[in-house]
């Protein structure tokens, strides 16, 4: 079995034999003030605070050296400016560039490339189609709802984001999500519903999505059955020429395009759409404006500069040196509520991989599994296992100086963003240094480690500029490893066998056979 390049790095040998003595951030006297300032980053609003990871100068030199050995930042300068990364090498695959970027590359760009450029000509043509069709809504006040229907990244990211901003809802305005192929779903998003000052879109790039082709039928025949012709209701997203792009069935269509993946396409049409109509076009405007700037600091060659670089390699060092297989991403912000969901599929669909770009199995572990909550929250659910459980399992907080909404309370000399700034600390430290005691019951290991992503306010910009984190923290982890992270194959197997249980349900008679389908299907009769 050929080895892979990344376990061939010099860097990759020297953090290895750092690895069998990590900082121990439970000995006495080694977790310091002087320790939290040193090991911190800034950019786009955002300081990142790692001193209570197990790293010292070298383990982070080493991991730079790792960076550069890799050619991370040149594979992200040539992301952002048009080239091909979405391939593998010898084999049938995409074979596509990756320019979710060129979505909100509307401000400075001295360095974008033509291909960029065209990418974000076409994008911004889309943006302003929207700005034009938000405010012909708006004047014309005739809907008050949007129910959105898509799934994947067609939902999750579009869903988090709306969660995140529900304070800046305008009056009058509701969004409703529908993703899950459970009639259900649909069913209680319809419930009491004034379909006359209704919106649907459908998000589909393909306009061939099963479980949103299905959810479309299932909307369009409430509007049929109110007589309430659905052309004039139903908006898509999707590509050009693509079965949804239709002016006979949809009031307007939004277009995307094959250079944007779908669980990073939340800047685009797929989120700017509901986004706009729930909070007006000059949040949305923002929002990329925030992305924008994270995109530009993922190109800084300093890494105290470049946070989503510095995710990257502490996320490798964990996972590949300290061998912890999962994260939890822990937002201490309740406008997050969605975001661990949205960062699962982000992270889990882009780096679980097996091969490399050459198309060769990996001999190392690429994508963590990630998962999480909000705090505090989750410190009354499954921190028990996190402080004391055998398994350790580093975490990511997010948190902010300020509420996002401005109104406190003060209760025994502090106010309530106080007390959940001082929970974060608090769990911080004591992951990290954890408690001696004579009582076992009572001991805490430490050792346990954590960063902390800290911004001043969640806002539209502060918003999208944590969106640009993550997406780039991801990609810098796919180029050290040397993995694709911008297909998504692992998705397709059971799509394909999905469909032909389906025909078997449809016409059992005269539909293919497939006996491990039917075996399941007749225990149906059974119940």
């Amino acid at each position: 079995m050929k080895e892979s390049d990344f376990l061939q790095y010099p860097a990759y040998r020297k953090l290895a034999l750092l690895a069998n003595t990590p900082f121990d951030l439970a000995k006495e006297g080694n977790l310091t003030p002087a320790r939290l300032a040193h090991f911190s980053g800034e950019s786009a609003g955002y300081r990142l605070l790692y001193g209570t990871e197990r790293v010292t100068d070298e383990v982070m030199q080493a991991l730079f050296e790792l960076a550069r050995e890799a050619h991370a930042l040149e594979k992200m300068a040539q992301m952002q400016s048009g080239a091909i990364l979405n391939f593998i090498q010898g084999y049938p695959s995409e074979n596509r560039t990756v320019l979710h970027t060129a979505t909100r590359d509307f401000f400075e760009h001295p360095n974008q490339g033509k291909v960029a450029l065209a990418a974000a000509q076409q994008a911004k043509k889309e943006v302003d189609k929207l700005q034009s069709f938000i405010a012909a809504i708006d004047q014309g006040k005739q809907f008050t709802d949007l129910v959105t229907i898509g799934i994947g990244g067609s939902d999750l990211g579009p869903r988090a984001h709306y969660v995140a901003l529900q304070h800046l809802l305008k009056e009058g305005r509701r969004v409703h999500f529908i993703s899950n192929i459970d009639p259900d779903d649909a069913a209680m998003v319809f419930k009491g519903l004034n379909l006359s000052k209704t919106l649907v879109v459908v998000v589909s790039k393909t306009g061939t999505t099963l479980e949103t082709q299905a959810n479309e039928a299932f909307a369009r025949a409430y509007f049929t059955k109110a007589a309430l012709p659905p052309e004039k209701h139903f908006i898509s997203v999707t590509s050009q020429g693509s079965p949804m792009d239709d002016k006979q069935r949809y009031l307007e269509s939004f277009y995307i395009w094959d250079w944007v993946g779908g669980r990073y396409s939340t800047t685009s049409m797929v989120g700017g759409l509901l986004l706009s109509f729930a909070f007006g076009f000059d949040i949305y405007w923002e929002f990329l404006r925030g992305a924008n700037a994270m995109d530009k600091a993922a190109l800084h060659s300093a890494p105290d500069k470049n946070l989503p670089l510095l995710g990257a390699l502490l996320s490798v060092w964990n996972r590949n040196f300290l061998h912890y297989p999962t994260l939890a991403l822990i937002p201490y912000s309740q406008a997050l509520s969605r975001y661990s969901a949205h960062i699962q599929q982000v992270e889990m669909e882009s780096n679980g991989k097996h091969i490399d770009q050459k198309g060769h199995l990996v001999q190392f572990a690429t994508g963590p599994v990630i998962w999480g909550e909000p705090g505090t929250n989750a410190q009354h659910s499954f921190y028990q296992l996190i402080h004391q459980g055998t398994d350790i399992i580093p975490l990511e907080f997010i948190g902010y100086k300020l509420s996002q909404c401005g109104q406190d309370h003060t209760l025994q000399g502090t106010t309530l963003q106080q007390k959940l700034l001082s929970n974060l600390f608090a769990q911080a430290i004591a992951l990290a240094v954890g408690q001696k005691s004579a009582n076992p019951n009572q001991q805490f290991q430490g050792n346990r480690p954590s960063h902390i992503l800290l911004g001043k306010q969640l806002t539209p910009f502060t918003l999208g500029a944590l969106l640009g984190y993550f997406e780039h923290k991801v990609a810098f982890e796919g180029f050290i490893w040397g993995i694709n992270s911008f297909d998504q194959e692992g998705v397709q197997l059971g799509k394909v066998l999905a469909k032909k249980v389906i025909d078997r349900f449809a016409d059992p008679q005269h539909s293919p056979a497939y006996p491990l389908g039917d075996a399941f299907v007749k225990q149906l009769e059974t119940i």
